[in-house]
C-alpha cells in the first residue's frame, strides 16, 4: 500500500549522545591545552542516539529532515578559536554518521566554525569539506557569533561576503539561525527573534542580492518579528521612496517554525507560499502539548493542511517542492512506499 506522500522538513537539529557534549565541555575547560581529542562514543552509540528522533519523524509523516548542530551548543563566542573548529567538525561528523545510518530520514546541513571577532574566511574550509566530502546540502549561519555582544557587522556588511561567495560557488542555501546568548537581558529564544529580525532588515536595505543574485538565504522561525511588523516597515519605505517591502522580503525564504496557525497564516499572506519552506525543529522547543488542542505543538503538518485559503498545489510547494527547488544539491525526492 502506498501511503500519502510525506513532508520535507528543512529545519531540524541533531540528536547526539551525551558523549558529544562531554567532549565539548573538555574542549572548553582545557582551552586547547590537551589538543583535539575525540568523542568517546562508538558509531553504534551515535547512531542509536537518533532512534527516537527518527520515530518522531515517522509519526509526523516527515519523509526527510535536514539536520544540523543544536544552536545552543555552537560555542561561537568561545576562545581560542581552534576549539570551535574542532567541535564543529565533530558535530558535522556525527551528523554525517546519522545521515548514512538513516538515509531515508536525514539530510546533512553544515555547522560552521564561526568565531567572534574573526572573519568569515574561517568557515570556508569546513563548509567545503561538509559539502564536497560529506554530501551536505546547506549550512547554518549564525548572524551573531559574538552570542550577545552585538559586535559582529550585520548580514548586509562585506564582512559576510567571503561566505556568500563560497555558498554561491557550492550552490548551497544558508539557514539564518541565531545561536546561544550571553546577554542577561535576553532569553535564548528572544535572542533568536532579535537577531533574525535584525538580519532580515539589514538584508532588505542592502545590495547583497544585487551582488549575489543567486544567493539563497532562509530565515528561521518564520522571519522572526518581521512579518508581524510588515505595515510599519512598508510605511517607512514608502516615505523614503524605496522598493516595496514585500518585494524585498521575497528575495529571501522563510521556514514555518512558528507553532500556531494564526502566525503561519500571516506568514503565508505576507511573503507568499512560494517563499516558505516546511520546518518543525522537532524534537526541540515545540515538543510539548498545546493545552488548547491537546496535540504536540511541533506536529505542524496538520496545522498547515487545515489552512483553508491554501490550495493543494500551494501546500505541496510549502511541504515539498520549494525545498526540492532550493536545495539543488539534494538528489533525493523524499517519497517512500
Amino acid at each position: 500500500m502506498i501511503r500519502q506522500m510525506g513532508y520535507i522538513d528543512i529545519h531540524g537539529h541533531v540528536s547526539a549522545p551525551p558523549a558529544l557534549y562531554a567532549y565539548q565541555a573538555g574542549l572548553m575547560s582545557a582551552r586547547a591545552f590537551h589538543g583535539k581529542g575525540k568523542i568517546r562514543a562508538s558509531d553504534e552509540e551515535i547512531v542509536n542516539a537518533a532512534a527516537n528522533h527518527v520515530q518522531r519523524l515517522k509519526d509526523y509523516n516527515i519523509d526527510r529532515q535536514f539536520i544540523s548542530a543544536r544552536p545552543f551548543s555552537m560555542m561561537h563566542s568561545r576562545k581560542p578559536e581552534i576549539i570551535v573548529h574542532w567541535f564543529m567538525e565533530a558535530v558535522n561528523d556525527v551528523v554525517a554518521l546519522q545521515v548514512a545510518a538513516y538515509p531515508d530520514s536525514f539530510v546533512g546541513i553544515a555547522a560552521l566554525p564561526q568565531n567572534a571577532g574573526v572573519g568569515t574566511e574561517n568557515t570556508l574550509a569546513e563548509l567545503e569539506r561538509c559539502v564536497v566530502e560529506l554530501g551536505f546540502v546547506g549550512c547554518v549561519i549564525n548572524p551573531d557569533p559574538g552570542e550577545g555582544d552585538y559586535a559582529t557587522p550585520t548580514m548586509a556588511d562585506e564582512y559576510w561576503y567571503p561566505l556568500y561567495e563560497k555558498m554561491v560557488e557550492l550552490d548551497v542555501p544558508g539557514l539564518v539561525h541565531a545561536a546561544s546568548c550571553s546577554n542577561p537581558r535576553e532569553s535564548y529564544s528572544n535572542h533568536f527573534i532579535t537577531e533574525e529580525s535584525i538580519a532580515v532588515m539589514a538584508l532588505v536595505d542592502s545590495t547583497v542580492f544585487d551582488d549575489f543574485p543567486t544567493l539563497k538565504l532562509i530565515v528561521s522561525h518564520g522571519g522572526a518579528s518581521v512579518p508581524y511588523q510588515y505595515g510599519r516597515w512598508q510605511a517607512q519605505r514608502i516615505q523614503k521612496g524605496k522598493e516595496n517591502f514585500g518585494d524585498s522580503l521575497r528575495k529571501m525564504y522563510f521556514d514555518t517554525v512558528l507553532y500556531n496557525k494564526e502566525s503561519l497564516e500571516l506568514l503565508f499572506k505576507i511573503v507568499g507560499h512560494e517563499n516558505c519552506l516546511f520546518g518543525t525543529e522537532t524534537p526541540g522547543i515545540g515538543s510539548g502539548v498545546d493545552p488548547a488542542s491537546g496535540k504536540m505543538m511541533d506536529d505542524l503538518g496538520p496545522v498547515i493542511e487545515s489552512i483553508d485559503f491554501l490550495t493543494a498545489q500551494q501546500r505541496d510547494a510549502i511541504f515539498r517542492t520549494n525545498a526540492e527547488k532550493l536545495f539543488t544539491r539534494w538528489a533525493g525526492i523524499g517519497c517512500a512506499a
